[in-house]
């Protein structure tokens, strides 16, 4: 899809599907037909119900689950807020193609396809303590390519990003929506202190001069943000318009659909938050924006790491959903409710 406009964006992200509360609600009666007591299995419950509600199917299924990691380049490295050089952008995309990251090993164990999108990794967006980071023109191309890769059919979306310096962009992101500064720099690749306090100068500096629009989450993401993080936005949004259930990765990829969050109060009912990341901003920005994660292993890779690692719970969630016995089958008692 192309969005021929920021403002045609924002309604994207405003007219957005509800889901299928009847599968859901299909999904919790049988649950409380199996062999255990009700609730017993926590989240695994619930997590097939949101399966179902955004597949739109009683019976859901995550037979093609697809992993997109989006890549970009930052011009704000320029003020050295990164411990790697921005090279590595590049030298990382070769790496996942020859099947060396983490992410191709995850993605395997969990029975995954990866996609890796590099977004014009060449030209490094403008340094946003100069000038906007993209141009409308650039950040709804990035939207654009981001919501082509989600491709009909597709029964679970897990979405990562690959980028030096783009914990930096991140943060000026939260900033923008959220306000403050300070909490939501942490050391990313591994800055040392002064290179935490070059973050910290070059975000103040941005929102600064980019004050005057970033009222507006569309054009704040344009202005500090990166085209990886527009195009997480992007697939977020058409996985939304497609019917595909959403694992959001760290501390980058959730900042990247914040604004749909703030454009729409549901506007990530269909997308969890696969982990806390150890990057310092990410708990609080969970937070803010009321998703809980799934787990906590002190992970700060990016690369959708976590979201492929949470494909796992879901398929033994579906698993025991699909898989168990109701107590009329297995002949075993239900809850005794005492004497009438």
């Amino acid at each position: 899809m192309n969005f021929v406009s920021i403002d045609a964006l924002r309604v994207a992200c405003q007219d957005l599907p509800a889901g299928d509360a009847a599968a859901a609600e299909a999904v919790a009666r049988r649950q409380d037909t199996l062999t255990k007591p009700q609730g017993s299995l926590g989240r695994l419950e619930t997590l097939v119900a949101w399966l179902a509600r955004w597949q739109g199917r009683e019976v859901p299924k995550l037979d093609k689950v697809k992993v997109v990691v989006f890549a970009g380049s930052h011009g704000v490295t320029a003020q050295g807020v990164s411990a790697f050089p921005p090279e590595v952008t590049a030298q990382m995309v070769a790496n996942f193609a020859a099947g060396g990251a983490a992410i191709n090993q995850l993605a395997k164990a969990a029975g995954a396809e990866l996609d890796v999108v590099p977004l014009r990794i060449e030209r490094p967006t403008a340094d946003f303590t100069l000038a906007p980071a993209m141009d409308e023109q650039d950040f709804l191309a990035a939207v654009a390519r981001g919501y082509e890769t989600v491709e009909d059919g597709t029964d679970l979306l897990c979405l990562g990003e690959m980028g030096i310096g783009n914990t930096t962009a991140a943060a000026a992101i939260a900033s923008a929506l959220f306000g403050g500064v300070e909490q939501w720099v942490g050391r990313g690749t591994g800055v040392d202190d002064a290179g935490l306090a070059r973050k910290t100068a070059a975000i103040e500096v941005a929102l600064k001069l980019h004050g005057e629009v970033l009222h507006d989450p569309l054009k704040a993401a344009a202005a500090v943000g990166g085209r990886e993080l527009a195009a997480i936005l992007g697939a977020t949004l058409a996985a939304r318009h497609k019917g595909v259930p959403v694992l959001l990765d760290g501390f980058v990829c959730t900042a990247a659909v914040a604004p749909m969050m703030r454009l729409h109060a549901h506007g990530l009912d269909h997308a969890l938050a696969a982990h806390v990341s150890a990057e310092a901003g990410h708990r609080g920005l969970l937070a803010a924006m009321n998703l809980k994660p799934l787990f906590d292993l002190g992970m700060r890779l990016g690369e959708a790491s976590g979201a492929c690692l949470a494909v796992n719970v879901l398929r033994s969630a579906l698993a025991c959903h699909t898989g168990m016995a109701s107590f009329a089958d297995a002949g075993v008692s239900g809850k005794d409710e005492g004497p009438a």
